[in-house]
């Protein structure tokens, strides 16, 4: 180890190991000691290298990076346990000196894993715990509640063709005023006479329009929250109103603008229509073909023309999302007769007692099933009924919603989950109120207020309790949004996965699942056990979940 090999004689080959002894060459300045196995060609040539380079070969110094690059390759073939394990400095790599992040995919596995295996073994527990809670003929459908939810089926889209024939009469005086008026080619503007008939003809128009959408409301309304009994087929009927209401406001309003066009086209305003609407412009677009593909059509935005898929429909397509419709929907109707059921039956106590710590522990309990039911009618919904809805009607926009479970705030959630809902308000009312001055802050509280009461007239009307849960639930967002929102514009990371933390809190903690317990407490109040409990004089009692 400590010897000058400079002065070490070479010696003879040993038979019983089969190597040579090392040999010591100078090569570029360094010391070089190389251990070689002659038993193979290749290492006889390095050898041969290598007595060239302790000689002084000049040749050997030539060729002695070529020889090393061979040497090292053929090293660990003998000396395994001296290979340098700890050769550069890297730091752990879950540490912030890492150079790259790892992928958690593993972790993510395992969540899903242990997330199964416990649901699973919930499911095992319920089934133990209360048996099979599925019966088909305790339904309680009242047949005039059948009846009633029939006939508005068909009666709502009345107001769609009530619309229609209001449009059909101002279409018809649009090309009288434009067949008397006199040719303008850009010189001149609309004469103040001209637009004081628009005004006048519009004032008109609007009149007939507000009654005709707030009867398709209010006529549903009434019959719902007064005549159907069952709150399934009373949701049912509400959602066709709003819809419908929704839809008719935008086939009036939108044509309005289009009708504003086509009689003062000295301004440019056909020149700035979107080139789509060439495809049936004003007058043209007010049909009865042109009506009824938009009432059917999977938005609630009229145009005059929609972007449209090629080719045939694909029913194959069609018959697998609606397969999703059925399946999920029997989840849906399993998953809350046997499991929400029970925890809000068993929650009416606690709530009548006032017992805050069950109340939280009944929330929790609720909060894991409701969102999995959430979620389940979302996918339903959004990407099985209305993509089969636009396969069979050709409707090219499907982008019903967007990732919304990566909403860094709340305004983010709002805006991508029901893109139809927030394209309609958009287009309809907040755009509108910006272009009169308002400031963003006022236009969207008033699209929240809209929203507000929609949402209360969807959860009210049915369960015949208006007590202002759900239009508290959206209106009382506001100030999250506001605070989310500026975690949203930040550039840290930690920023916006703060944003999509107390997104997902408020949204399966204290959201649905308080507003499915009130509402459930308000109609057992009304109809159900707790009214009872009450006729008789005692608070409502009910076994522990």
């Amino acid at each position: 180890m400590g010897l000058n090999t400079h002065s070490m004689p070479a010696e003879p080959m040993d038979g019983s190991t089969g190597f040579e002894r090392p040999k010591s060459y100078i090569g570029n300045g360094v010391t070089r000691r190389i251990a070689i196995d002659t038993h193979t060609s290749a290492q006889d040539t390095v050898t041969t290298s290598c007595d060239a380079l302790a000689n002084g070969s000049a040749d050997g110094s030539a060729n002695a990076s070529l020889d090393i690059s061979e040497l090292r390759k053929a090293f660990p073939k003998r000396y395994r346990h001296v290979e340098a394990i700890h050769s550069t400095s890297k730091p752990s790599c879950l540490s912030h000196d890492a150079t790259e992040t790892p992928s958690f995919l593993g972790f993510r596995n395992l969540m899903v894993i242990v997330l199964v295996a416990a649901n699973l073994r919930l499911v095992i527990e319920n089934i133990q715990k209360y048996g099979v809670l599925i019966c088909i003929k305790c339904h309680d459908f009242r047949r005039s509640d059948l009846q009633l939810g029939l006939a508005l089926y068909l009666l709502i889209p009345c107001h769609l063709l009530i619309a229609y024939l209001i449009e059909l009469i101002a279409a018809a005086n649009a090309r009288a005023s434009r067949s008397t008026a006199k040719e303008r080619h850009g010189s001149s503007s609309p004469t103040q006479d001209q637009a004081r008939e628009f005004l006048r003809t519009w004032r008109a128009l609007r009149i007939l329009h507000a009654i005709n959408v707030s009867a398709a409301l209010a006529v549903t309304s009434y019959v719902v929250y007064h005549h159907i009994h069952h709150p399934l087929i009373g949701t049912l009927a509400e959602v066709h109103a709003i819809v419908v209401w929704l839809k008719t406001a935008s086939y009036a309003l939108t044509n309005r603008d289009l009708r504003h066009a086509y009689l003062h086209p000295v301004r440019g305003e056909l020149d700035a229509l979107p080139e789509l609407y060439h495809q049936c412009p004003y007058p043209r677009n007010v049909t009865f073909s042109n009506l009824v593909y938009f009432w059917w059509a999977p938005t609630l935005v009229y145009q005059p023309a929609y972007p449209r898929t090629p080719g045939p429909i694909r029913w194959v397509f069609v018959g697998k999302r609606l397969g999703e419709v059925v399946c999920l929907s029997a989840f849906i109707w399993f998953a809350s007769a046997q499991y929400a059921a029970p925890v809000l039956r068993n929650s009416l106590d606690k709530i009548a007692t006032l017992d805050l710590v069950s109340i939280v522990e009944r929330l929790l309990k609720l909060s894991t099933i409701s969102l999995v039911i959430w979620l389940a009618g979302f996918f339903a919904l959004f990407q099985s009924f209305l993509n089969a809805l636009a396969e069979v009607t050709r409707f090219g926009d499907r982008e019903f919603y967007e990732a919304w479970w990566n909403s860094e705030s709340l305004g983010m959630y709002w805006r991508t989950w029901n893109k139809p809902v927030y394209q309609f308000f958009r287009r309809h009312v907040y755009s509108p109120l910006r272009s009169r001055g308002w400031s963003h802050m006022a236009s969207s509280t008033t699209v929240f207020l809209l929203s507000a009461v929609l949402h209360e007239l969807l959860v009210g009307v049915p369960t015949h309790n208006m007590i202002g849960v759900a239009f508290l639930g959206m209106f009382l967002q506001l100030p999250l949004i506001v605070l989310t929102a500026r975690l949203e514009r930040m550039q840290s990371p930690n920023g916006k996965l703060l944003g999509n933390t107390i997104f997902w809190v408020s949204f399966t903690i204290v959201g649905q699942p308080f507003a499915a317990l009130i509402y459930f407490y308000a109609w057992q109040a009304k109809y159900g056990s707790v009214s009872r409990a009450m006729a008789q004089g005692h608070p409502p009692s009910c076994p522990a979940v």
